[in-house]
């Protein structure tokens, strides 16, 4: 009786694995995660209180589906001076991040359009699409080339049903940080052949080399693009579920009737600290990049350090994407790890077909627990 798209859709392979390390972690077994897109850093301070202010006040019932007014001028204000995006509170739709991408998808792709997507990519894209009833056109994204999407690769896959372009920079999995010619060469493509791009841009403020372009800041771009950003991992806000959508509002129209008839709004209490985080201090933010970069170092180092395994330096995000050179397939490597010396890694695989001979390993977790991972993999893999 299960409707037939979801034959094409299976479970998080992240959230699976999460619970499987909340059950050994529940026997008593000493589990050590490298698989959660978590900051292991609390919520900064005068945002939590905002949110207990908010509460105590009771503003505890629906807001307007787009968000709270002062919410969406703040996200507005800020993408105009951080990002150089050309919008104003009527082009901020207020939403968790991973629904405001899937209500995207919803309103713009369906049966017979294809979406493009890169390939390895985050996990969760491939199954948004088959969801909305479209279908998936995967674009290898080579280490040679950075990880990033290029036009050339990505123009060889557009044909007249090409309706969205999905763009993740910096990148989950691979941590790549795309340049400002191939992002203004993948906005060229889309004027051209008439196509949206969808650009997923969550992880903009944790960027170690480079610097983050948004791609709605380019002449003509914003007109095609909708940028979904969000507070989970820049504030470590993951429980609140809340984020946005920033786009033109003909744009933005289709994706807030997907809203309104799913969740209707964004939490009410965190919407107001997510006022707070935009418009509060900083500096909790910059001190958790600060140790990210700490730990990429130290993560790197001790991977490549291991014989068999490759990692290159990660411009941006909190991952590590590890090669190794065993003849086995990665679901099998991380369920061996994870037999053998109790370390939770993702295999590449869940990130497409070109993840596949790799492991994505996080390091948003303490340094201790870093450095005992690396003990546990060297002792498994070297």
């Amino acid at each position: 009786m299960v409707a037939e798209r979801m034959k094409l859709v299976k479970g998080s392979p992240t959230v699976g694995l999460a619970g499987r390390v909340a059950e050994l972690r529940a026997q008593g077994e000493d589990v050590i995660s490298l698989a959660a897109g978590e900051p292991d850093f609390p919520t900064p301070a005068h945002i939590v209180q905002a949110a207990k202010e908010a509460l105590d006040q009771g503003f505890t019932k629906y807001t307007p589906s787009p968000g709270i007014p002062e919410l969406r001028e703040a996200i507005a204000e800020q993408s105009v001076s951080r990002n150089g995006i050309p919008a104003r509170a009527e082009n901020v739709l207020v939403s968790p991040t991973k629904h405001a991408l899937f209500a995207s998808m919803m309103a713009f792709a369906g049966p017979g359009d294809e979406v493009l997507v890169s390939d390895p990519g985050w996990v969760s894209y491939l199954p948004m699409v088959h969801l909305a009833g479209a279908t998936p056109v995967p674009v290898p994204t080579p280490e040679a080339g950075g990880f990033a999407l290029t036009p050339e690769a990505v123009a060889e896959r557009i044909t007249p049903r090409t309706r969205l372009l999905v763009v993740n920079t910096p990148n989950n999995p691979t941590g790549a940080v795309y340049g400002l010619a191939a992002l203004r060469g993948l906005a060229d493509l889309a004027e051209d052949h008439d196509f949206l791009i969808l650009t997923d841009e969550i992880y903009e403020r944790i960027v170690y080399e480079g610097q983050h372009h948004a791609v709605a800041s380019f002449p003509g771009a914003f007109e095609r693009t909708i940028t979904v950003n969000g507070f989970s991992k820049t504030y470590s806000m993951t429980g609140w579920r809340l984020g946005w959508a920033v786009a033109p509002v003909d744009l933005l129209k289709p994706i807030n009737t997907v809203q309104q008839h799913s969740v209707t709004c964004a939490t009410s209490f965190a919407q107001k600290g997510g006022v707070a985080a935009i418009r509060g201090p900083q500096e909790p933010l910059e001190a958790m990049v600060g140790e990210f970069a700490r730990r990429k170092d130290l993560v790197v180092e001790g991977l490549n350090a291991i014989p068999g395994l490759q990692c290159a330096e990660p411009p941006g995000t909190f991952y590590a994407w590890a090669r190794y050179d065993e003849d086995l397939d990665s679901v099998a490597m991380a369920e061996r790890i994870l037999e053998k010396v109790r370390v939770a890694v993702i295999p590449g695989v869940a990130f497409g077909k070109e993840g596949e001979g790799r492991i994505r390993l996080s390091f948003a977790t303490s340094t201790e627990d870093l450095k005992r991972a690396l003990a546990r993999l060297r002792e498994v893999l070297g």
